[in-house]
């Protein structure tokens, strides 16, 4: 039986009036640990929701203050939501269609919480992993027999491999084209520079370069938490100072399973791809 939305991994909403300024709204999601928050109108009604992808773009790129700029004047409007009761295919297919990664739910006419496409991926990874193991198990069995029968078992043996292969080990080569490009800025460049950067390539990450070596990394989640909601102002901060120094990396042969699980055991949302001395 298909699971509904409420069965799955969901966060409390970080819930704002519209009329919260930005450098407040900041202060409160970086408090939560919170990458998005909804808006009300002065009836309480869900009336926006704001990422920290809109306050990089939206706000720090476009130079406006955020202490004397309201949420209501960024905010994307009329949020798409979900019921608690939907299914969870149809919650994804809203989230893939609309190209959004975050989505409210509400129950009985109220927000109660919210979907983030990351949590479903952790669920499937989990689910895969359970998976991998059981194919190992048959692997593993398969092997003993060919080992007291001979080679007459082979054929088996390697369909299993071919099957497990197919199913976890596609590497990051697969879904990173040679033209795929990523921001870089420098680690003198000011916050603004990669506000501007990430809004141009419409990304929510840039990787910080001196030459061919990579310093670090800069997300707008950063942006929140290490530059908004600590008060300091954009123009005048140099990205050093609030980038993750010497992120991990994965590489083109990394596969995408891999990758992923080295992101949900850090807790992060982005991983740089090293090739030769190029990074996507």
């Amino acid at each position: 039986e298909e699971r509904t939305v409420k069965q799955l991994r969901l966060t409390k909403a970080l819930t704002l009036p519209e009329a919260t300024a930005v450098s407040e709204a900041c202060r409160r999601m970086a408090a939560r640990r919170a990458d998005a928050a909804l808006l009300t109108d002065a009836q309480g009604v869900l009336s926006g929701i704001v990422t920290a992808e809109d306050i990089s773009g939206r706000v720090i790129a476009e130079g406006l203050r955020p202490e004397e700029t309201s949420m209501a004047k960024v905010m994307t409007p009329t949020p798409v939501f979900v019921m608690s009761n939907s299914s969870a295919t149809e919650a994804l297919q809203k989230m893939v269609q609309g190209k959004f990664r975050h989505l409210p739910v509400v129950e009985h006419g109220t927000v109660t919480a919210m979907l983030d496409i990351t949590k479903f991926l952790w669920g499937a990874i989990s689910r895969m992993e359970q998976a991998a193991e059981h194919g190992s198990a048959i692997a593993a069995a398969m092997e003993g027999v060919e080992r007291q029968w001979g080679n007459e078992f082979a054929g088996p043996h390697a369909f299993i491999e071919n099957l497990r292969d197919q199913m976890f080990k596609p590497s990051l080569s697969t879904i990173i084209t040679e033209n795929s490009s990523v921001p870089v800025v420098s680690p003198f460049d000011l916050v603004t520079v990669a506000a501007k950067k990430m809004r141009e390539y419409r990304v929510n990450s840039v990787v910080v370069m001196t030459g061919n070596i990579l310093q670090g990394i800069l997300t707008s989640m950063d942006l929140v938490l290490r530059v908004v909601a600590q008060s300091l102002s954009p123009e005048v901060t140099l990205v050093e100072k609030v980038m993750t120094a010497s992120p991990g990396c994965a590489t083109l042969d990394t596969s995408i399973l891999e990758a992923l699980q080295s992101m949900q055991d850090g807790k992060f949302r982005h991983i740089p791809v090293a090739n030769k001395s190029k990074y996507y």
